[in-house]
């Protein structure tokens, strides 16, 4: 699995809105560029996925900017990737529940619906709050403490 520059990118920003949602004055795209060194062209785009998914609101103007839509307690890393990716999880672009396989290749359905269960088990699991707050679920954290996790095999 990977994770775009855009879906990474996302995450960032959220998490900064997030971050700064208390002030409750809406944040300029320029600013969350800014902070987490996105180039600002491509978090506009990102920014506009990101509203039309429900994720942040806009507002136009001189004191306009960005906010999340809703709580950031309510937003888990997967609203945030489907946002700007669609699937989290996909097979040559075709979700796994569309793929069919034929004689020695038929086993790989079920590991690749697994792969996507246990993707979805953790970016379902974690939400823009939990980062904010840098409190990752236990499992979360209990899987990054694993020495093996921070190897490239």
């Amino acid at each position: 699995m990977r994770i775009s520059a855009r879906a990474d990118y996302a995450v960032r920003a959220v998490l900064e809105l997030a971050v700064r949602q208390g002030g409750g004055d809406p944040v300029k795209a320029e600013s969350i560029a800014a902070a987490q060194d996105i180039p600002h062209k491509f978090l506009e785009g990102i920014l506009g996925d990101l509203r039309r998914a429900g994720v942040v609101d806009s507002r136009r103007g001189g004191g306009g900017g960005y906010r999340l839509a809703r709580a950031a307690e309510a937003i888990t890393v997967a609203d945030v990737i489907r946002a700007v990716d669609g699937p989290i999880v996909s097979v040559r672009g075709v979700r796994p529940t569309g793929l069919s396989y034929a004689g020695s290749a038929e086993p790989l359905l079920p590991l690749w619906i697994a792969l996507r269960a246990n993707v979805r088990r953790i970016l379902e699991g974690v939400t823009v709050a939990d980062i904010a707050a840098d409190a990752l679920p236990e499992p979360v954290r209990a899987l990054a403490a694993e020495p093996a996790a921070w190897e490239n095999p």
